[in-house]
């Protein structure tokens, strides 16, 4: 009896070793490429496997935004001390009677509205002696264009590079897309195998170059969008103190025509 079980027992062990072999034989072992190791996507690590052509793009991507953003803290800085200075100045002057009254509140201040102010006493002083009053407010107004499109024309600066990156950057982020994804599919053929893990991490790598395309355009296009806004409302501010300006100055006019007639002797 006990040779019955224990014959019994081998014969079963011997059927559930063969099955146990002959799985391990149906099952293919997962072995990982020769050359394939796992790939650290990460955005640094994508940037030092990438081709030396991508490289190069995302680093003027990169310096493009560095760019972009500086411009916002400058601008942002110059624009606002000029618009609350020349409001300042337009509010010290706006009662003022006559140019030399706005000289002297303003004695000492270089900006635009001390300008427009000299440039008017100048011409008053240039044209003492002709005694038609309205070839001088031509003059002066010529004088006060040329003033206000230079200092709209400075505040401008800076502004024409955040349009350029603006619309550059996607199709230069897109360039080192196509280049890396090119690169990617020589790989592919190369390697005759289109393995997820192995095709994957050169397109990733191309991908990345878009993105930061579009992180270098997208601020640019709306810090344009939001300095053109504020460089206008600054225009429309120069423009009302030359207004004033010219206006100070046909009042010193009329006063010295009036007193032109009032000492002419009557016939």
């Amino acid at each position: 009896m006990n040779r019955r079980h224990l014959g019994t027992f081998v014969l079963t062990a011997q059927v559930l070793a063969t099955q146990v072999w002959a799985q391990e034989e149906v099952v293919p072992r997962v072995v990982p490429p020769s050359g394939a190791v796992p790939h650290d996507l990460s955005p640094w690590s994508m940037f030092m496997a990438a081709d030396i052509v991508v490289q190069a793009v995302m680093v003027g991507l990169a310096f493009a935004s560095v760019v972009t953003w500086t411009i916002f803290i400058a601008k942002s800085v110059e624009l606002g001390i000029a618009q609350t200075k020349l409001r300042r100045a337009i509010a010290r002057i706006a009662g003022s009677r006559s140019l030399a009254d706005a000289q002297e509140t303003l004695r000492g201040e270089r900006n635009i509205v001390a300008r427009l102010l000299d440039a008017a006493a100048q011409e008053a002083h240039l044209s003492s002696d002709i005694t038609v009053d309205g070839g001088i407010k031509e003059r002066a107004a010529s004088h006060f264009s040329e003033i206000v499109r230079r200092e709209t024309g400075g505040m401008r600066r800076g502004m024409g590079l955040l349009a350029t990156i603006g619309s550059t950057g996607p199709f230069v982020g897109l360039f080192g897309t196509v280049w890396g994804i090119m690169n990617s599919f020589i790989g592919i053929s190369k390697s005759q195998t289109t393995n997820l893990a192995v095709v994957a991490p050169g397109i990733a790598e191309a991908l990345l170059a878009t993105a930061l395309g579009l992180v270098a355009a997208i601020p640019a296009v709306i810090l344009y969008n939001y300095f053109s806004r504020g460089t206008k409302s600054y225009g429309e501010t120069v423009s009302a103190a030359s207004g004033l300006v010219q206006r100070l100055l046909s009042r010193d006019l009329d006063r010295a025509y009036g007193r032109s007639v009032a000492n002419t002797p009557a016939e």
